[in-house]
C-alpha cells in the first residue's frame, strides 16, 4: 500500500535529514508551505501523515477534512498548536519529539538571566559606541546596575525536564534558595534537584529571578498577566523561554513600563514572528530572541531525524518518539473493530509506540 506524507510548515523548508528518512523508507513525501487552514487542507487532502510547525494551528476543521490522516507530526517538543481532543476523537495520533533540546532551552534561559543581570548587551553597545573612552559616565551608570545571583531567590514555573535542567545550572551561581511551582510534581521529586515546591502566589512574591518552563495549556494561558506581575518584587527579573501564550504581552509591557518588575527576557511571543511594529520592541528593559532557545547543531540533527522517523514509524507499526494523546489508542482499537477505517493497512504498533 502506498503512503503519502505532506509537510506544510511555512516559515522554513524541512531539513534534508527529515526528507531523507522518509524517502529511504520508500514513502512519498511532499513539501507544500501553507499559511492558513484551507491551504493546509488543500495541500494534505490525500495525506496519511501531516507534518506541521507551530502555525497555522492544526484544528478539528483541518483534521476532519483529511479522511486518510493517521498522524499529525509536530516539529519540536510542543503540541499546543494541535487540537488533541479532536485528534483523539478522530483516531489520529499527535506526535512530537520530546527531549531533543532540554539542554539548549535551559542554557538559553540561563544566558538570558546572566545577560540581564550583568548588562552584557548594553555594555557591548556602549563600548562599541565609544562610551568607555569618550563618555565614561555611561559606563559608570551601567556598572551601578550590575547584579549577582548568589544570595537571591530563584523561582521556576514548571519543573519538568527543562525546569530541572535550569535548576541544576543556576545552583552553581549560589542562590539562597530555588523555589518552584508545578501542581503536577510532588516535593519528593523536587528534592532530587534541590528545589522547594511552593504555591503560585509564593513563587511570585519571593522570586528575585523567575523563569518559565511549562507547556501552554488552558490552565497556563495568560497566567502571567498584570495582576501576577504586580505581585512580584519591583526588582524582579522575568524570563520566558517556554511558550508565548503563557504570558499576557500587554500585561508584561505594562509591568515593564510602570516598574512592577525591573526587566525581562523572552524567547517566545503569542504570535510569531513578532510584528516589526510591536511595542515590545521599544522596551529597553526587555531582551528578546526569536524563538531559538531550543536550537543548536545537535538538537537540530536530532529533531529533524526523529521528526521524519515518527512519520515512518506510524505507518510501519514501530515505536514513536512522542505521542501527545495516548488515549487515542483505545479509539483506534474501536475503529479497527467497527470495520473499514483510516487505519486499514497499517500494522498494529508495538507497545513502545504508545509509551
Amino acid at each position: 500500500m502506498a503512503f503519502k506524507v505532506v509537510i506544510t510548515m511555512y516559515n522554513r523548508p524541512p531539513s534534508e535529514l527529515t526528507l531523507n528518512v522518509i524517502r529511504e523508507a520508500g514513502i512519498e513525501v511532499e513539501y507544500t508551505p501553507a499559511r492558513t487552514e484551507n491551504e493546509v487542507i488543500t495541500a494534505a487532502k490525500d495525506a496519511d501523515v501531516l507534518m506541521v510547525g507551530t502555525v497555522p494551528h492544526t484544528t478539528r476543521k483541518v483534521m476532519e477534512a483529511l479522511p486518510r490522516l493517521k498522524m499529525v507530526g509536530r516539529q519540536g517538543v510542543g503540541l499546543d498548536s494541535v487540537d488533541l481532543d479532536a485528534a483523539t476523537d478522530l483516531g489520529i495520533c499527535a506526535t512530537n519529539t520530546p527531549g531533543i533540546n532540554t539542554s539548549e532551552v535551559a542554557d538559553h534561559a540561563m544566558a538570558m538571566l546572566l545577560s540581564i543581570t550583568r548588562k552584557i548587551t548594553e555594555q557591548d553597545a556602549a563600548l562599541k559606541g565609544g562610551a568607555w573612552s569618550d563618555r565614561p559616565k555611561e559606563v559608570e551608570v551601567l556598572r551601578g546596575q550590575l547584579r549577582r545571583i548568589a544570595g537571591n531567590t530563584v523561582g521556576i514555573f514548571g519543573l519538568g525536564s527543562i525546569g530541572k535542567g535550569f535548576a541544576n545550572r543556576v545552583r552553581g551561581f549560589g542562590p539562597e534558595k530555588i523555589i518552584a511551582y508545578d501542581p503536577y510534581l510532588p516535593q519528593t521529586a523536587a528534592d532530587l534537584v534541590g528545589v522547594q515546591m511552593v504555591d503560585f502566589d509564593t513563587l511570585l512574591a519571593e522570586s528575585d529571578y523567575l523563569t518559565v518552563h511549562s507547556p501552554a495549556t488552558v490552565e497556563t494561558n495568560h497566567i502571567f498577566n498584570i495582576d501576577a506581575f504586580r505581585k512580584m518584587k519591583s526588582t524582579a527579573v522575568f524570563i520566558n523561554c517556554a511558550r508565548g501564550p503563557i504570558v499576557d504581552e500587554g500585561g508584561l509591557q505594562e509591568a515593564l513600563q510602570t516598574g512592577e518588575i525591573i526587566a525581562a527576557g523572552i524567547d517566545v511571543t503569542e504570535i510569531e514572528p513578532l510584528d516589526a511594529e510591536s511595542p515590545l520592541l521599544k522596551l529597553d528593559n526587555l531582551l528578546i530572541s526569536p524563538h531559538v532557545a531550543g536550537t543548536s547543531d545537535i538538537s537540530g540533527i536530532a529533531g529533524a531525524t526523529r521528526w521524519g522517523e515518527n512519520a515512518v514509524n506510524i505507518l510501519t507499526g514501530k515505536a514513536l518518539h512522542g505521542l501527545g494523546n495516548p488515549e487515542v489508542v483505545k479509539r483506534i482499537a474501536v475503529m479497527r473493530a467497527q470495520g473499514p477505517s483510516r487505519w486499514d493497512g497499517i500494522p498494529d504498533p508495538v507497545t513502545e509506540a504508545w509509551s
